[in-house]
């Protein structure tokens, strides 16, 4: 049997009644599907797994049915998804600014500082915060500033820490050559391609018609994946967020929107609204406020002077009463006090350690508190998203694109051969120095 992981009602289920305690569903009518759920044999959310056991297919039409009874109890918790409603919950909202020029190494730099902070975390996705440091500490790496190795480390951390298996062969020190495919990166690639297909009136349509015609299945997780089957199921956007998508808060949207910021520099109003069209495919509330946050931090990382300025550009397009400002105000707080990231870090972890290891609002949190407390320094910056042992990979991309772009380059020992695997037609072996060209093109248009 195929073990197909994050769509399978039974598998959606438990994660649902986390969501639905999360947005302030959690009154009787949730205590009782939850009830009746577990008396029917069905488990809470698997912490990091995307899929239960085989067995678990008995529970599918019970599942569905409850599903769809979430669903139909409201939040009421006020974190809008429609964008006149955020614009209106954000006091203070951008103005939209003229078209601006970019410096190309800026650009370069944002791509090169997201491979660079995605390759440091992808091997060892999945690993907890503990274990990314004892597997520093084993090989002389802590604090991090190199990438991760397998040289030298001990057999039993090893055993005790597996690195991400399907990550492992192609970026650890010892084997990374050029960049390897990851959806943190497949997705810049689709951002670029919808705006170069589509122009800057892209629908989100615009953005789904592009996933059916050119990104495989098997590349999409979580929210994304929902939202995948939901289209092939005939369902329209919107709709495709939140029919049976317990992922909708989760940090697939953010780590699509940096090149909607690219296109758009010094202008974070207009980054965010290109975000709000590609984010409503898949997610909603938190999900599409954290794509929004990141696109205008990454249209003002082009022309900015510092990660303050660009972490406030990034709270300016926040609903100001969400989870998601709270969380980005209160670390941002944190690091300006803290001489110690490590302390900043368990702060973040006090406050959020109940969420999934890949929500938007706790990676977010992160994203802004070693942006601020990292002050500039490209290795500190990404180190610190990495080390926080949330979603390793994403964290570090997008926190590696604005640190590569405020320094208008990454040093030297990040930097990798130029060339960028993937999966998208036209896009194996793509250099980030085309990428940066073709970016600096659409700013442009």
């Amino acid at each position: 049997m195929i073990r197909l992981t994050w769509v399978q009602p039974e598998d959606l289920i438990g994660h649902e009644l986390r969501q639905a305690a999360e947005d302030g569903r959690d009154g009787p009518a949730l205590r009782d599907i939850a009830a009746r759920w577990h008396a029917a044999g069905g488990h809470d959310a698997p912490p990091r797994a995307g899929a239960s056991e085989p067995g678990s297919a008995r529970l599918r039409a019970t599942a569905e049915a409850l599903l769809d009874e979430l669903a139909a109890i409201p939040s009421p918790l006020e974190e809008p998804s429609e964008l006149e409603a955020i614009v209106a919950a954000c006091p203070g909202w951008p103005e939209p600014s003229g078209r601006r020029e970019a410096d190309p190494a800026r650009v370069l730099g944002a791509w090169q500082g997201r491979a660079a902070g995605c390759v440091l975390g992808k091997p060892v996705e999945k690993i907890p915060r503990e274990g990314i440091r004892q597997i520093a500490e084993a090989t002389g790496n802590w604090p991090i500033r190199g990438w991760f190795t397998a040289r030298g480390l001990p057999a039993d951390v090893a055993a005790r820490w597996p690195w991400n298996r399907r990550s492992a062969v192609n970026s650890l020190a010892e084997n990374v050559d050029g960049i390897p495919e990851d959806d943190d990166l497949n997705y810049p690639l689709l951002a670029l391609s919808v705006l170069e297909r589509h122009g800057r009136d892209f629908t989100t349509d615009d953005v789904a018609k592009l996933w059916l015609d050119e990104l495989p299945a098997g590349r999409t997780f979580t929210a994304e994946r929902v939202a995948y089957r939901n289209l092939l199921d005939g369902v329209e956007p919107p709709a495709t967020a939140t029919r049976r998508n317990p992922f909708r808060e989760w940090i697939g949207a953010l780590i699509r929107a940096d090149v909607y910021g690219w296109v758009n520099p010094g202008d974070p109003a207009r980054a965010a609204v290109y975000a709000w069209r590609d984010a409503r495919l898949t997610h909603t509330a938190n999900g599409i406020h954290g794509a929004m946050f990141t696109a205008a931090m990454c249209a003002a990382s082009l022309v900015a002077s510092s990660a303050e300025e660009v972490v406030d550009a990034g709270l300016s397009v926040v609903p100001s009463g969400s989870r998601l400002h709270e969380a980005v105000r209160m670390a941002v707080a944190d690091a300006a006090r803290e001489d110690d990231f490590e302390r900043v870090v368990d702060l973040l972890h006090e406050r959020h350690g109940d969420l999934h290891w890949v929500h938007t609002i706790n990676n977010a949190a992160l994203i802004a508190a070693t942006l601020v407390h990292g002050r500039g320094d490209f290795t500190a910056t990404i180190a610190g998203a990495v080390a926080g042992g949330w979603d390793t990979d994403s964290a570090g991309a997008t926190a590696g694109s604005v640190a590569g772009a405020l320094n208008g380059g990454v040093p030297d020992r990040w930097r990798l051969r130029d060339s960028l695997a993937s999966s998208l037609t036209g896009f194996d072996g793509v250099g980030l120095g085309e990428l940066a060209a073709r970016t600096q093109e659409m700013m442009a248009s």
